[in-house]
């Protein structure tokens, strides 16, 4: 029989979105999708160079540090202080992960006993939730609604909840809304979490898609957030490397630390190859994602120009590879998802796949190639045609 905790997980958002595509494919509908954030395009050469020279190396072949070679969270550390001013202890304020969705889930079981209260934006990546839940937490939601730029609005937390709350996710630029946060919002987060002891853990896998000029910033920019939480990093998304599992948490040691100790109690570590040619990636980072973020610019462009033909009033995000977007009047989020993909041969995920407040929106990705987006705004158009809401 299984674990009480198992019973509480709803099925993973994308395995039930896999399984459409897959069932659609078996009936020979040619898909066009929209859905899962997972980048087309290839991992760029030098990082790939790196990866086969190191795995040619017997001496990566044994078992990895849990907490990552140091000369990998050295790099982290230069990264940081590159790109956001932001000084690290490679030792004491890093540690590698084996991709930061199982850093994000960890967490919980660093600090969360049963019945205890994490703080979880909505909509959001569903880890966030699905980690405190099988930790034996509570969940309590921050809305995210389009009238607050989809930023919480901590002040609106009872005072009760705050006392007790343990972690607060945040997620900037966002998964699924696009939107970004800056430092003002920022600077509330560390006062809120100063006011009530609560460990700020901020999901920062998108900082480095952006566009016109934008320059998202880290959490760790302001004064004060190392002291109150940690921050998670990926080369998954700027890198094209979401197969390859490589990513990093920093901040305040404690916790830091706290993390390390149950990794090594739980893992062996990245595969060291894999950590040489992360290195690499951070180490040119610059010209790599700006040449990534032209593509997707266009690929943006495209969508938002095309939904507004067709009705929609988008504006156009600034940061992340997502497209979030009200559902036309008549449908719900599940059924406009069911309908383009039974009208268009169109995969689109569904708003409430990330939360209540997720409800009456969509999700495109534009992790697909230009003539793939260009066929799929075709087919919507044609079945659509003007919408209303």
């Amino acid at each position: 029989m299984e674990a009480t905790r198992m019973k509480k997980l709803p099925p993973y958002l994308f395995a039930r979105i896999e399984k459409k595509i897959e069932e659609a494919k078996e009936k020979g509908v040619d898909i066009v999708s929209f859905g899962i954030g997972d980048p087309d395009l290839p991992t760029p050469d030098p990082i790939i160079a790196e990866l086969c020279k190191e795995a040619r190396n017997p001496a990566n072949h044994q078992y990895p540090s849990s907490v990552g070679m140091l000369d990998f969270r050295r790099e982290v550390a230069a990264y940081y202080q590159r790109r956001f001013n932001v000084e690290l202890d490679p030792r004491s304020e890093v540690v590698s992960l084996i991709g930061s969705k199982e850093g994000i889930a960890h967490i919980n079981f660093c600090y969360v006993d049963p019945g205890d209260i994490n703080l979880v934006p909505d909509p959001g990546y569903p880890v966030y939730g699905i980690g405190t839940l099988l930790a034996g937490g509570e969940v309590y939601v921050l809305p995210l609604l389009e009238k607050n730029g989809f930023l919480p609005d901590l002040a609106a937390v009872p005072e009760e909840v705050a006392q007790k709350a343990k972690l607060l996710f945040i997620n900037y630029p966002n998964n699924p809304t696009g939107a970004v946060a800056g430092k003002e919002f920022f600077e509330q987060v560390v006062d809120f979490a100063k006011r009530y002891n609560i460990i700020v853990c901020h999901d920062s896998a998108y900082t480095e898609i952006a566009y016109d000029e934008y320059r998202p910033m880290s959490f760790l920019e302001v004064p004060g957030a190392k002291e109150v939480g940690i921050e998670f990093g990926s080369l998954s998304k700027p890198f094209n490397m979401t197969g390859w599992r490589i990513g990093w948490a920093v901040g305040r040691a404690d916790v830091v630390e706290c993390l390390g100790r149950l990794k090594s109690n739980l893992d062996s570590g990245q595969f060291q190859a894999i950590q040489y040619a992360g290195m690499v990636g951070l180490r040119h980072s610059g010209q790599l994602v700006k040449d990534l973020c032209a593509i997707y610019t266009r690929r943006r462009d495209m969508v938002v120009d095309g939904l507004n033909r067709m009705g929609w009033n988008l504006k156009k995000p600034q940061g992340t590879f997502y497209i979030w977007a009200p559902v036309p009047k008549g449908f719900d989020s599940a059924s406009f998802t069911e309908y383009v993909l039974e009208k268009c041969g169109v995969i689109i995920t569904p708003g409430n796949g990330y939360g209540q407040y997720g409800e009456g929106y969509f999700r495109l990705s534009i992790t697909i190639p230009e003539e793939r987006i260009m066929e799929g705004l075709r087919r919507l158009e044609e079945n659509l045609g003007k919408v209303e809401f």
